[in-house]
């Protein structure tokens, strides 16, 4: 397994650059998918989640006002110093290796809006999942958000600008190795950034090698936020559903 150090989201995800150039995501979106999602899993008030690689605790702090007891971890203390202003009794976060079991078991445990396949050593994306096995209750649901790659690749912007506030980003995004990746650079203060993002191509037959190799059974394959059935040729996303 990887030290932080060695990882690129450890430094990228700790800047407030990170949250800038994504600040625009949309909300109205998140919540819908965590309503559409809680419910199909039947999950009442009160009832545990674990939200993995939760960032700044956005989707955690949603799920805890629908009712749930919320605990949110993530390999970045910057976002975790920021999400603890947050806490209360029932809304937790804690910095912690998402490839390593926690110390509890939930109801449902879920990695939302692509936070998978970051890493560099292939065994940590096993590691994950095993180590989600472990934190879910015996009648417990786990659930992986992903991009559906093959979309994702076949629309592949190579370059492109976007503004937000004063600094303007250069992104460039490509394939490379079987990861998507995407080079950042902008100017800030008169000082020059450079940050790149990878992410593992994982499709669907790949996430079911790692449920195999797990001893996890699929129980559903969804294919946007309204949990429409998956289409590998047209869905913008591949979410697992999983015990």
């Amino acid at each position: 397994m990887q030290k932080e150090k060695d990882n690129w989201y450890a430094s990228w995800f700790n800047t407030p650059y990170y949250h800038i150039l994504y600040k625009d995501r949309n909300h109205r979106e998140a919540a819908l998918f965590m309503n559409q999602l809680t419910e199909f899993l039947s999950l009442k008030p009160k009832d545990t989640i674990l939200d993995l690689a939760c960032g700044k605790g956005r989707h955690a702090k949603y799920l805890y006002k629908q009712g749930f007891d919320v605990t949110g971890i993530d390999l970045s203390e910057e976002s975790i110093q920021h999400a603890k202003q947050y806490e209360k009794p029932g809304l937790h976060f804690e910095v912690h290796d998402m490839c390593l079991p926690y110390s509890k078991q939930f109801d449902a445990v879920f990695n939302l809006f692509t936070s998978f396949g970051y890493f560099e050593n292939e065994e940590d994306n096993l590691r994950t999942i095993k180590s989600i096995k472990t934190e879910l209750k015996p009648d417990g649901y786990g659930v992986i958000d992903f991009l559906n790659v093959e979309l994702a690749i076949k629309n592949l912007v190579p370059n492109e600008k976007k503004k937000m506030g004063n600094i303007l980003f250069h992104i460039e995004k490509y394939l490379e190795d079987g990861y998507i990746v995407k080079n950042i650079k902008f100017s800030d203060d008169g000082q020059d950034y450079h940050f790149t993002e990878r992410v593992k191509a994982l499709t669907l037959a790949d996430f079911e090698g790692y449920f195999e190799e797990a001893s996890i059974e699929l129980k559903h394959t969804f294919g946007d936020y309204h949990l429409n059935k998956f289409d590998k040729n047209t869905s913008e996303r591949l979410i697992l559903i999983f015990s």
